[in-house]
């Protein structure tokens, strides 16, 4: 049974809080995914655990958060597809050898990532910046800055392709310029 599969039949199963609660003590636990498939939905966390905020309606598959150099916020529904990387970290290019490799800033190089945005499949995103509320950056993107709330970018590094307009009732969206369906 796949993993999408479990959580449907426990989300049928039990309360939402309850699952809620499960997601998130499932999300602690330490340790190596447990097979090939499991892996597809395991994040990884380099750094202190304890800057990495990521919103229990968030999805982020096995994304990479790198902690070294600041904190990461991920807000409520928003998801990431697979193999996408969010990095804080950074070494001085003004040293050399050993003294490079460890001469990390331990802060100021935040990431956040705002409500419903969608990060597609192999995005890498390198702080200090903002992913605006329901922005969407396209797979394979380099996120380099900020990226406006309802914007879609693209590229290496991303750049805006177009933006969208929030629904009638402020929850959907739909392409500037673009009628319903």
């Amino acid at each position: 049974m796949s993993l999408v599969d479990r959580l449907l039949e426990r989300l049928l199963a039990r309360p939402v809080d309850e699952l809620v609660r499960r997601a998130l003590a499932e999300r602690e636990a330490a340790g190596p995914p447990g097979s090939a498939e499991d892996s597809l939905y395991r994040y990884r966390v380099h750094g202190d655990r304890s800057r990495l905020r990521i919103h229990p309606t968030a999805v982020v598959n096995n994304a990479l958060f790198n902690l070294s150099s600041g904190t990461i916020t991920v807000g409520e529904y928003a998801f990431f597809g697979h193999d996408v990387a969010v990095l804080t970290g950074t070494h001085d290019i003004a040293k050399f050898g050993r003294e490079r490799q460890t001469a990390i800033p331990r802060s100021g190089r935040d990431v956040v990532v705002h409500e419903g945005a969608w990060l597609a499949s192999d995005v890498l995103v390198l702080g200090p910046c903002q992913i605006g509320a329901h922005a969407v950056v396209a797979a394979g993107s380099l996120v380099l800055r900020d990226v406006d709330p309802y914007t879609i970018v693209a590229g290496r590094p991303a750049a805006v392709v177009r933006t969208i307009e929030p629904g009638p009732d402020g929850g959907d969206a739909r392409p500037a310029g673009e009628g319903p369906g």
